[in-house]
């Protein structure tokens, strides 16, 4: 099934802006229960052009080429409010992730702003988000603005090609997509791509959640357009509830209080 085939089923958010309940339509909750999967928008929740900004002084990803990179480990407190952890590596095993750069690797990355992590946007989207997947107090939510820039073409996913992340909650949002051929994004029920779900090009606003360890997923490669600019894709990568072995370890080094899903 093509979901660029099939506009009119991709939920539209209710413009009601108050209450963490009117954040996401009934149809999100709905499709993501029959399908494990659901595309939507947040373009009428953000000031999406103000989050585009925040992608200008990214610093370079030191295990990816023509990769920019921020992260933040965040939570809930227990009144439902969002809560920056503090500082902890991001791991991934090498069974979610073969790529020889990052597999089995500790990776450290400039966190967030305060400047972006503090506004109010952010802020709801977050507890919005977490509330979507039923998060409790103190389960760690990994929040990453990533992107790629340059000339040429590239592989985004720097050779992991159909992948899981390694957890149960898992969503993608394009901040920014300009002068590019590529990016579509895939999902599939089986690593070996074998049998595919649906495929769909995101543009800046648009989200795509999907339970992480029911589907699997990948991205086009990307190419430039016009030859005389750059191009760039920016994302945000939010997941929670690991299953990954290897980050739930280090996570329980770090917050020894934190909520986890091992074993």
């Amino acid at each position: 099934m093509k979901l660029d085939k099939i506009k009119h089923d991709f939920d539209q958010p209710t413009m009601t802006t108050t209450g963490h309940t009117a954040y996401w339509s009934p149809e999100v909750l709905a499709q993501l229960a029959r399908r494990d999967w659901a595309r939507t928008h947040v373009r009428n929740r953000i000031d999406l052009s103000a989050w585009q900004g925040f992608t200008r002084d990214l610093p370079r990803d030191p295990y990816v080429d023509q990769r920019w990179k921020r992260m933040a480990w965040l939570a809930l407190d227990e009144s439902g409010r969002m809560q920056d952890l503090g500082h902890c590596p991001m791991a991934q095993g090498g069974a979610f992730n073969n790529a020889e750069s990052m597999a089995d690797k500790l990776r450290y990355y400039a966190p967030l702003t305060e400047a972006f992590v503090q506004r109010h946007d952010v802020r709801r989207f977050v507890e919005a988000w977490a509330r979507l997947w039923g998060l409790h107090a103190n389960e760690p939510i990994l929040f990453q603005i990533t992107g790629v820039r340059g000339e040429g073409s590239i592989d985004p996913l720097q050779g992991q090609g159909i992948h899981a992340d390694g957890c149960k909650a898992l969503s993608i949002m394009v901040v920014s997509r300009h002068n590019l051929i590529g990016a579509d994004n895939h999902l599939y029920a089986d690593k070996a791509g074998q049998h595919p779900l649906a495929d769909t090009t995101l543009d800046p606003g648009d989200i795509l959640h999907l339970r992480d360890d029911r589907l699997f997923h990948s991205v086009d490669a990307i190419r430039q357009e016009a030859p005389h600019q750059p191009f760039e894709r920016f994302i945000i990568i939010i997941n929670s509830r690991f299953v990954d072995p290897y980050q739930n370890r280090i996570l329980r080094r770090h917050f020894p209080d934190a909520i986890l899903h091992e074993g």
